[in-house]
């Protein structure tokens, strides 16, 4: 089973300086139908505009990747990590029993858009930890590349669940494959470009739940880059 979250069914803010999207509650934005799917927690699709950010705030007892599409992100926390992320850098936080970090673009004119996702841990209580690692183009060209997994194959950061995050970058006409495993289901997210997906086609913002599924094709309809999440 197949179900679509357009992008316009989303939550949205705009603070002036944030404008985010929310496919599931977060914040202000409450929708007790998109409370999340699986262990996946939030996708906001954020532009922060130059100059700007989330100031020093706390988090613990969740993964939060960071995915930058266009810009840069600069990232401090209180375990002493620094570093600005760009287009090809995923950046995995592991909250565990608590970490307090800053997000701000860090140019002061161009604006940052980044998807930021929440995974809950299969654990709480574990040792905040961080890691990020870059995936050049060529790698996400016209294939699935394993971008976070619970094991850190293939180069994946490490996240402490049972799910893992592929990413693609797809020419007009390309196609991609995904076998599910027995019990497991899945989440895509469209973050450019517009796709065929088992049929549906989504565009830029466009995600879809999919469950009691074994196989999963896309074909891209324009250029596109999309992300998949194998889940529980």
């Amino acid at each position: 089973m197949l179900t679509l979250r357009k992008a316009q069914d989303r939550g949205h803010a705009d603070h002036g300086w944030l404008n985010s999207y929310h496919s599931f509650s977060f914040a202000d934005y409450y929708d007790p139908a998109h409370m999340g799917f699986s262990v996946l927690r939030v996708i906001n699709e954020d532009r922060v505009q130059g100059g700007q950010g989330f100031p020093t705030h706390a988090h613990r007892d969740m993964e939060i990747i960071s995915y930058v599409l266009d810009g840069a992100l600069e990232h401090k926390d209180s375990m002493g990590n620094g570093s600005v992320m760009r287009p090809g850098d995923v950046q995995r936080m592991s909250a565990g029993t608590g970490v307090r970090h800053s997000e701000y673009n860090s140019s002061p004119k161009e604006p940052v858009h980044f998807l930021q996702i929440w995974i809950l841990p299969q654990a709480n209580g574990i040792a905040p930890s961080y890691e990020q690692k870059n995936f050049p183009p060529q790698e996400l060209n016209g294939r699935w590349r394993l971008v976070a997994s619970p094991d850190g194959s293939e180069g994946s950061v490490t996240v402490h669940q049972d799910a893992r995050l592929y990413a693609a970058k797809l020419k007009p006409n390309d196609s991609v494959a995904h076998t599910l495993a027995p019990q497991r289901r899945a989440y895509v997210q469209v973050a450019r470009g517009a796709v065929s997906l088992n049929g549906e086609t989504l565009a830029a913002g466009d995600g879809a739940q999919l469950e009691n599924e074994t196989s999963i094709k896309l074909v891209a309809k324009d250029s596109a880059e999309v992300l998949l999440f194998d889940l529980p």
